[in-house]
């Protein structure tokens, strides 16, 4: 199956970089290009588009909002943020706003290249520990979560456990060690987490972590 992707970023340059090494790719296609976010939904509302490389900082409407009125058409494409850095608050914004991930725009070709074939796969594509690095840099401007009473009160207590360790960036393996446990067992317990809690994957896991002030800054 090629994986159909769409470039948003107002520097011509830079998405010509990126287009040149995916179309060099045997499994993908460059199907659109926009200069900003406005360009960006008029383009998409009439092409079909896997994965959409979304710059976060652009004139007019930025990633940021395009990401969020993008994916709440049916049948949206995934998105993947790029940011100049890593510790951008529009990056987490459009995590929030429903980002399967993000870039830095410096990252290798080979890391772009994975990034887009992990997301397209279902999968977020920034490690959760990378997103606490970024969630302790701004966790003192999110939100308290919404909702009256235990946020975490359709979970078991081991359910508790494991989103805990999710949120402290621990692997699937590291959980599995921690609480003397199988990671298949881990990988079910994670499945039914993000089931109960209404997620898409385990950044939102960690974000939710955060917002509903499961865990502590830096702890």
């Amino acid at each position: 199956m090629t994986i159909r992707v769409v470039f948003v970023d107002d520097q011509v340059m830079v998405r010509d970089g990126f287009v040149m090494v995916v179309e060099s790719q045997d499994d993908m296609e460059v199907v659109g290009e926009a200069g900003d976010g406005v360009e960006a939904l008029d383009l998409l509302a009439g092409r079909r588009a896997d994965i959409v490389l979304m710059d976060v900082r652009m004139p007019r409407l930025d990633g940021v909002e395009a990401t969020r009125r993008l994916l709440a058409r049916p049948d949206a494409p995934k998105v993947i943020v790029l940011t100049t850095f890593d510790l951008d608050e529009h990056a987490f914004a459009a995590l929030q706003a429903g980002a399967s991930g993000f870039l830095v725009k410096d990252a290798p070709a080979e890391d772009l290249l994975a990034a887009i074939r992990t997301v397209h796969r279902g999968d977020a594509v920034i490690a959760p520990s990378t997103t606490r690095r970024l969630l302790d840099h701004v966790a003192a401007d999110l939100p308290v979560g919404h909702g009256a009473g235990d946020p975490v009160a359709s979970l078991t207590d081991r359910e508790r456990d494991v989103l805990l360790l999710i949120a402290r960036g621990a692997s699937n393996a590291t959980i599995a060690r921690h609480l003397f446990l199988s990671e298949g067992t881990v990988k079910t317990h994670v499945g039914r987490i993000l089931a109960k809690l209404g997620l898409r994957d385990r950044v939102q896991a960690v974000i939710y972590a955060y917002e509903h002030r499961l865990i502590r800054i830096g702890s």
